[in-house]
């Protein structure tokens, strides 16, 4: 080979070698200033020149990056195909909905016992006295599941429940928790659970993206839209949020006086064009995966209006969900958020999240009763219509829901009727595909402050979900920064065989 002969450039991210038509400007820097500019550039465009990354040993190509959302096929044979996760954004107190003590009920109005040892809290409040539960608990369905009075419909369907009992995380303030609670990791910037499903099994609708959010309308979630954000991944794999009526997607439609005809004329010359100046260069991954991108929100201008119209649904289906229900006002919203999460799902979407709570939320600082109540009214009906839906029509055998938040509350009182912030012990539950039904897992201690048997860190919960969907948590990896990064990070981290079937 001469020295006027092109060199064979190494693909580091393709596993490939190959000749150029021309010097890129990736090249240029690369072979300039000691490759330090090549450097430079590289991380500027990290996120999104490994969209070709692939999990476990598929192997590398540029059909990912035209088709990032093409349906794929998990590790193993999943138990469950989609997820809904119900998140109560505030920290919903464990101890007065599904985790009874009756230590809490003897000692209510005490001191913290001595033996409880040393308790990290935001305001001081270990010095207070208990708090007993709010409502009263009974034994709930042929499973005997302790629920409290704040969920009556919920508890009538206890023995679809698989409830944990001991989750435990890692900060005591809401955006780290959320953080956490979403991405695995307490800092912001992580991909969320969603986008790392939707890397995973893309999604079965090429109409609609494989994550959608479904944030709550008052907003204000603590630490914002980056809770379902694509991190490092390629933002393909974010959160996409919805919302009911014309215009579920904002800034998707086009400008009135542009027909649909039109418009798809103007994205097939786009695509020619592209097509044209991809053959011309070496394959150019972030412009094929903006072309899907374009692709894809044009087919979503049909699709998302039709799976947000419930008009078609009966009375029967509105009624379980709590819409339109002059005598239950309250159940209306998320009554129809938890409907259109069904139609979602029935038509392909792989991970639906949906915020139940505010700016405060089920944050109850002042006073369990009144924020509990407010909330519970709100949920309730809409999430046992939810599982009484998907169990009548099919679903629920292969879609996993989950309910929860950031964290739970601690036992002692703060300003006399209200809780604080607890992250050393609280519950979530699921129920669906893959886990055992009117089960309970693992233990906080007498007093609900803190998991004490089978603990459940959160990120065993990540690693039980990818499980369920066919993943081995330690294999659905993204090349980043030097390193196969994965969404139970670095930490060890364990499925929770306990609750799977």
């Amino acid at each position: 080979m001469t020295q006027h002969e092109p060199q064979p450039v190494a693909d580091t991210v393709r596993g490939r070698s190959h000749f150029p038509h021309r010097t890129t400007r990736r090249q240029f820097f690369a072979n300039a200033g000691g490759g330090f500019g090549g450097l430079a550039l590289a991380a500027m465009l990290n996120a999104e020149r490994f969209s070709t990354a692939t999990h476990a040993a598929e192997p590398p190509s540029a059909s990912r990056a035209a088709n990032p959302l093409a349906p794929r096929t998990p590790h193993f044979a999943p138990q469950a195909k989609r997820v809904i996760w119900l998140f109560m954004h505030g920290g919903p107190s464990h101890m007065d909905l599904f985790d009874y003590k009756p230590d809490l009920v003897k000692y209510a109005g005490k001191p913290l016992p001595d033996s409880i040892g040393p308790v990290m809290t935001r305001r001081n409040v270990a010095k207070n006295t208990l708090l007993g539960p709010i409502k009263p608990f009974r034994p709930r369905g042929q499973s005997g599941l302790m629920v409290s009075e704040f969920l009556p419909r919920t508890a009538e369907l206890a023995d679809e429940l698989c409830v944990i009992r001991s989750c435990h995380g890692d900060s005591v303030n809401h955006p780290q928790s959320v953080y956490q609670m979403n991405t695995g990791s307490i800092l912001m910037g992580k991909p969320s659970v969603g986008s790392w499903v939707a890397y995973g099994l893309g999604t079965m609708n090429q109409n609609m993206p494989a994550f959608v959010v479904l944030p709550d309308p008052g907003g204000g979630l603590k630490g914002g839209p980056p809770a379902w954000g694509s991190g490092f991944l390629p933002a393909t794999y974010q959160g996409t949020t919805m919302r009911p009526g014309n215009s579920p997607i904002l800034n998707l439609q086009p400008q009135p006086k542009i027909s649909t005809s039109q418009q798809r004329r103007s994205l097939d010359l786009i695509r020619k064009l592209n097509a044209k100046h991809l053959a011309e260069r070496e394959f150019d991954d972030e412009l094929s995966a903006r072309v899907n991108a374009y692709e894809l929100a044009f087919r979503m201008q049909t699709a998302a209006p039709q799976i947000v119209d419930i008009s078609g649904e009966t009375q029967a289906t509105r009624d379980l969900y709590g819409i339109d229900d002059p005598q239950d006002r309250a159940s209306h919203e998320f009554g129809v958020r938890c409907l259109l999460a069904r139609r979602m799902i029935e038509r392909g979407v792989r991970f639906v999240q949906l915020y139940s709570g505010d700016t405060n939320g089920w944050d109850a600082h002042s006073n369990v009763l009144d924020n509990h109540t407010k909330y519970c009214q709100k949920t309730d009906r809409p999430v046992a219509g939810l599982l009484r839906d998907l169990k009548q029509r099919g679903l629920l055998e292969d879609t996993l829901v989950i309910w929860g938040g950031e964290f739970g509350r601690m036992p002692m009182n703060e300003q006399g009727k209200g809780r604080d912030h607890n992250p050393w012990g609280y519950t979530v539950w699921m129920a669906g595909a893959g886990v055992k039904f009117g089960h309970t897992h693992g233990q906080t201690d007498p007093i609900g402050l803190r998991a004490a048997e089978d603990k459940v860190h959160v990120r065993d919960l990540h690693a039980t979900i990818l499980h369920l969907l066919g993943f081995d948590h330690e294999q659905l990896t993204f090349f980043y920064n030097g390193l196969d990064e994965k969404l139970t990070g670095v930490e060890e981290a364990h499925v929770v065989n306990g609750i799977l079937t």
